[in-house]
């Protein structure tokens, strides 16, 4: 372990140390913490405004089609034809390399402070459990970001269906739905989505510095209905799809 004060006789048969566990980072965790925060609050507005335009599906191919039209078309003449969502991509994919990247090395950062001596016994619970597997509910979900993209952004096979065709995004979209497997893999990152979100937003308005009593309680309740409405509201396309409510 490290101490403040030295003992000679110590030090010389390896029973303590005065140096750190680690250099102190260029980068330090707080501002890494901050901006996972940010990012983190970017993907969870993200979610639910896509959430909210993915049930526009119930309306009809014809006003989803002109709902996916709409967005290519945002703030026309004033910037090009799908100006709007290039933005958006760019701004989404940064912030997804910045809170991968913060993800990876607070891990490693807490890995090497901790050294040999790990935390053992641990409380269990809900928030143990979610807490726990952050990095590892992270990864399936960009994963799945990838697997989204091919399959209903770019359309390449075997992600896509094989009647995928650019333009047509109702029939898109309830093509890839009606291969079970994609279906159920969509529905369970939908829960992995929940557990990853619920203690993200939790998180984050720790490090945004929001400590207030009554507030955090709001916050609480934020934390769980948001990520919960996101996930019933998506997870109910595929299964109206498959059901044939949705054809």
């Amino acid at each position: 372990m490290t101490v403040k004060y030295d003992d000679p006789a110590a030090i010389e048969h390896g029973k303590i140390s005065i140096k750190p566990l680690r250099e102190k980072p260029g980068f330090p965790s707080w501002a890494m913490k901050l901006t996972m925060a940010v990012t983190g609050i970017i993907f969870a507005l993200y979610v639910l405004v896509h959430m909210v335009g993915n049930l526009k599906v119930y309306t009809g191919a014809d006003h989803f089609n002109e709902y996916a039209g709409f967005l290519r078309s945002i703030g026309e003449p004033l910037i090009p034809h799908e100006g709007f969502l290039w933005i958006a991509r760019v701004v989404l994919l940064a912030s997804l390399i910045l809170h991968v990247w913060c993800a990876f090395a607070l891990k490693k950062r807490s890995r090497e402070s901790r050294g040999r001596f790990r935390r053992t016994a641990k409380v269990k619970g809900w928030n143990t459990f979610t807490a726990g597997s952050m990095l590892e509910t992270g990864i399936i979900l960009l994963l799945f970001i990838i697997f989204h993209i091919l399959d209903l952004t770019i359309g390449a096979e075997p992600a896509a269906a094989t009647a995928f065709e650019h333009g047509e995004v109702y029939a898109n979209l309830v093509a890839s739905f009606e291969r079970p497997i994609v279906a159920i893999f969509y529905i369970l990152c939908m829960v992995v989505l929940f557990l990853h979100l619920s203690h993200g937003i939790w998180t984050a308005s720790s490090d945004l510095g929001i400590t207030g009593h009554r507030t955090r309680q709001v916050m609480l309740w934020i934390a769980y209905l948001l990520p919960a409405i996101v996930m019933i509201g998506n997870i109910s396309i595929p299964l109206m799809v498959m059901f044939g409510v949705v054809d």
